[in-house]
């Protein structure tokens, strides 16, 4: 049993036993599961045919279906901005809390092929970006 809140690969294993054999349509993967795991999610959706959209473009690049997702690396780079205004004697509270706005639609079209999905191309041609 793990006291720290976090899940560990037997239990994703079980879990996506459970979404396999309740047939389970599609799946949303929050960001909230460690890192270290992705990889495994992914291989376990594709193994289960459970079509999954994820939080970060990083997972489609992994080979995940889809993410709808905040562009991490832009968010990485305004941390580093509010650090260095605090590291130069700025008061944190006086910094403005910056929201994401900047989305992105990755898909990975090798990934749908896989499950069997035909991704429509009006959907395509609206993605930021498209993994072969």
């Amino acid at each position: 049993m793990l006291l720290d809140g976090t899940i560990d690969e037997a239990q994703y294993r079980s879990a996506f036993a459970t979404m396999e054999r309740d047939r389970v349509d599609a799946l949303f993967v929050s960001g909230e599961n460690p890192w270290g795991y992705n990889q495994l999610i992914v291989a376990l959706a594709a193994k289960s045919r459970i079509p999954a959209i994820y939080q970060f473009r990083e997972i489609v690049a992994l080979g995940g279906l889809m993410a709808n997702a905040f562009d991490l690396a832009d968010s990485w780079r305004k941390l580093a901005d509010v650090t260095v205004q605090i590291l130069k004697g700025a008061n944190p509270g006086d910094i403005p809390i910056d929201q994401a706005t900047k989305y992105e639609l990755v898909i990975n079209v090798k990934a749908a092929k896989a499950l069997g999905l035909e991704i429509p191309p009006s959907l395509l041609l609206r993605a930021d970006e498209v993994f072969e």
